[in-house]
């Protein structure tokens, strides 16, 4: 009976069983239920039928990145939960971003009605009218891309919907001449810096992988000016793309995407993965995302075209800049008075691992407990949970700098052999200038090298966490300029105590052997006195580690009682 495969009816709970004459009571039996079949769903899994938003343009459903239910062979959830912050009612409305580019098709459909005229400038041809120049291959539609992803008009039948649809967007057409220069890039960054709240910048020097460069005099002095002195002293906000040189490239050589004026972002493609084309260096602060590796034609961001066309093929860094200048402007919706070093803060506290994922570089703690990754920064950002917490934010304590110590004796490089120098700095303790929580950390460096593209370069805080300040650039052979006081950032000691020693590795990677003399290295910490929330994180992180050690600990006395009762049997057998 208990082997055999049959069929029983209840009859007052007795069971009529098949093939038996009579009724059968099962002592063992103490209560019968009847089951009722209900439902359960996999986690993580959306249907974007399911999201409470609708729209109605044709792209919508392919903008991956808005609203991630696994098309394109994506990963579900994977995206810049841009559906809770439009659900909690903050679309862009009352922000201007402004696109420096090759120009902006502002008679496209899908722009128009959002398009900044008053705010918009042709650096290129002197005139108010940023029209992108026309050529047969349309390599002029690289600003028209960028800003349909920020600000594309929402349910109007036409291509896709930008990050901040409500938002307003200018054209600061700059890219599109024989040579860039030093007035043509301080005049776009400082256009009418109290109209415009947030500049995107998709472009940089050259991503060869032996390019080192960066804003001359009046360009740095119109960005020094803009994050004083830009929107009532709020702080112009400029969002960069981080560089598509890959791994040949790192994005620290590139002085704009490693500036502490600006926000630099990577990507990561529909899936987690690193795009092919993606730098890495220490001073990328978050991500967004970008297509690459797969072939499927719908992983690409969908976004407006040059004529009022629309593609799915807009590529590179160059599209991950304008999603996070998208993010940036809920969140200026939702508190208006954000200066631009709060934007920095949250950008670093709402950001999330979530699913990316990094084949060469793990993901690792900082002192204070934030999670971080040498190529995605501080994650993906999550616009979400910004405007939630940019809605209580209180503006940030003042900010303060401090020259923690320099070395400026040379030290010889040789292969086979890292050098390694120290600088202890009680960060200008008992002076006016003491910083206590860390923001942005420069090494200004001066080496030269037989072979530039070999060195590499290492910073360890006193609370442990290593930056690498320069990886290996198989492509650049310099062996005469180096590097002259070059800063090399690092955002990765966010909020950390900088007092104690640091340490700097310098060595040569490579088949070759090579040589080099460090001149000099400067440390210089920039950062607040005072703040709480980096306080409370590291009380929630040491509870976490210290419940970490004391299941560590548990586990160890069981595998020790264990090993006990397993030796005291086998000396009674």
């Amino acid at each position: 009976f208990q082997k055999a495969l049959v069929k029983a009816v209840l009859i007052d709970n007795k069971f009529q069983i098949e093939g038996f004459p009579t009724v059968c009571l099962i002592p063992q039996v103490k209560n019968v239920f009847e089951q009722e079949g209900f439902s359960r769903q996999k986690r993580g899994y959306r249907n974007i039928n399911d999201i409470e938003v609708n729209m109605s343009d044709p792209l919508f459903t392919k903008q991956w990145y808005l609203i991630n239910t696994g098309q394109a062979d994506g990963t579900p959830g994977l995206d810049l939960n841009v559906a809770e912050a439009w659900q909690l009612g903050y679309t862009g409305k009352g922000v201007t971003i402004a696109i420096m580019d090759d120009g902006i098709d502002y008679l496209h459909p899908d722009l128009a009605s959002n398009y900044n005229a008053d705010a918009s400038y042709d650096f290129s041809s002197n005139d108010p009218f940023p029209f992108p120049r026309y050529t047969d291959d349309w390599f002029n539609s690289h600003g028209t891309r960028c800003a349909g992803e920020v600000s594309a008009a929402a349910n109007n039948n036409i291509c896709g919907v930008g990050v901040a649809y409500n938002s307003k967007v200018a054209g600061i057409r700059m890219l599109d001449q024989p040579f860039m220069t030093d007035i043509i890039e301080a005049s776009s960054i400082s256009h009418m810096p109290q109209v415009i709240d947030i500049y995107s910048a998709s472009w940089g020097p050259t991503d060869d992988g032996k390019t080192v460069d960066g804003p001359r005099e009046l360009t740095l002095q119109a960005m020094a000016d803009g994050v004083n002195k830009g929107r009532g002293g709020k702080g112009s906000i400029y969002v960069w793309a981080s560089g598509d040189g890959g791994s040949y490239d790192d994005c620290n050589c590139d002085g704009y995407a490693s500036s502490m004026w600006t926000i630099s972002i990577n990507s990561a493609i529909n899936d987690g993965r690193t795009a092919l084309y993606d730098e890495s260096c220490s001073s990328t602060l978050a991500s967004t995302f970008s297509n690459g590796r797969k072939r499927n034609p719908e992983a690409g961001v969908a976004t407006t075209d040059l004529y009022g066309n629309c593609t799915l093929r807009h590529s590179g860094t160059s599209a991950a800049a304008p999603e996070a200048a998208g993010v940036f402007a809920l969140a200026l919706e939702a508190n208006p008075n954000l200066t631009w070093r709060d934007m920095q803060h949250l950008s670093v506290l709402t950001s999330k691992r979530n699913q990316l994922h990094d084949e060469v570089h793990q993901w690792r703690r900082n002192g204070v407990g934030l999670e971080f990754n040498h190529l995605f920064g501080y994650g993906v950002l999550d616009a979400g949970g910004m405007v939630k917490m940019a809605k209580e934010w209180k503006t940030v304590p003042e900010r303060f700098h401090c020259v923690a110590g320099s070395v400026q004796e040379p030290h010889k490089i040789q292969s086979g052999n890292k050098l390694v120098l120290a600088i202890d700095t009680e960060a200008c303790q008992g002076k006016d200038n003491f910083v206590r929580y860390l923001e942005h950390v420069q090494a200004v460096v001066t080496v030269n090298a037989s072979r530039r593209g070999d060195l590499n370069i290492n910073m360890t805080s006193p609370m442990g966490t290593k930056s690498i300040l320069l990886s290996r650039r198989p492509r650049d052979d310099d062996s005469k300029v180096g590097f002259d006081k070059w800063p090399f950032m690092t955002t990765h000691t966010w909020g950390e105590d900088p007092r104690g020693t640091w340490v700097l590795e310098v060595g040569f990677q490579g088949e070759e052997p090579q040589r080099g003399v460090l001149k000099e290295w400067t440390l210089m910490l920039h950062g607040t006195q005072s703040a709480p929330y980096i306080d409370q994180i590291v009380r929630d992180y040491q509870s976490k580690l210290a419940m970490s050690k004391k299941e560590e600990l548990e586990e160890e006395l069981d595998e020790a009682v264990e090993r006990s009762l397993k030796s005291l049997l086998s000396k009674n057998n």
